[in-house]
């Protein structure tokens, strides 16, 4: 109803500026775990303007983009972990090229990347699609807000993974090779995003 709308929609724009605003500020970071701090805050922007609509679908979507991110957000900051231990710093720049020595990180983090930008099949596109559904069934005019932000969250996650992967490695640099417990982390990070994605009837 128009109450509803004249209620709720300012709120919503709000939400959807903020998740962009964020993103534009992932953007410009050279601190990696910044950089996924405020990928985590941008995800937010979509839940809140998600719960504002009240629609099964934007509730379902909610439920399962905070359960997604929730796994994918804590999986990026341990690869971010796994990195600083070696390099000492969190300057994306000076972690560069560590796929020549830790080809299978580089498979984790490219892996979480695709989830953080909701690739299908995974459970963060099932999430983000329902959102953004419900979105343009509830105002039409916010689908262009929730675009620019999608659009954004790809041109930041790819960045941060050719910054911290890609490019020469740093002269004069040893590289301590990876544990089987950091690659367990991971495993028990992707496992229920997986299974999830399969069947998502267990969350929504």
């Amino acid at each position: 109803p128009t109450l509803k709308t004249d209620t709720f929609l300012p709120f919503i724009i709000l939400a959807l500026w903020g998740a962009t605003l964020a993103n534009l500020t992932c953007l410009q970071q050279t601190d990696l775990k910044s950089l996924i701090a405020y990928s985590s805050i941008s995800h937010m922007g979509l839940v809140i303007a998600a719960i504002m609509i009240q629609t099964q679908w934007s509730l379902s979507g909610t439920m399962a983009l905070m359960i997604a991110h929730g796994f994918t957000s804590s999986a990026l900051f341990c690869l971010a972990n796994t990195s600083y231990e070696r390099t000492k710093t969190r300057i994306m720049i000076l972690t560069r090229g560590l796929h020549n020595i830790l080809p299978m990180m580089t498979t984790w983090w490219l892996l979480m990347n695709l989830m953080n930008i909701a690739t299908p099949p995974s459970i963060n596109f099932t999430g983000e699609l329902m959102i953004a559904s419900s979105l343009f069934n509830w105002c039409p005019t916010t689908i262009i807000m929730f675009g620019l932000s999608m659009l954004i969250t790809a041109s930041y996650s790819l960045h941060m993974f050719l910054s911290t992967q890609m490019n020469p490695l740093l002269p004069n640099s040893p590289i301590q090779p990876t544990h089987s417990r950091e690659h367990l982390l991971m495993l028990l990070h992707t496992a229920p995003l997986m299974l999830i994605s399969m069947k998502p009837e267990l969350v929504i």
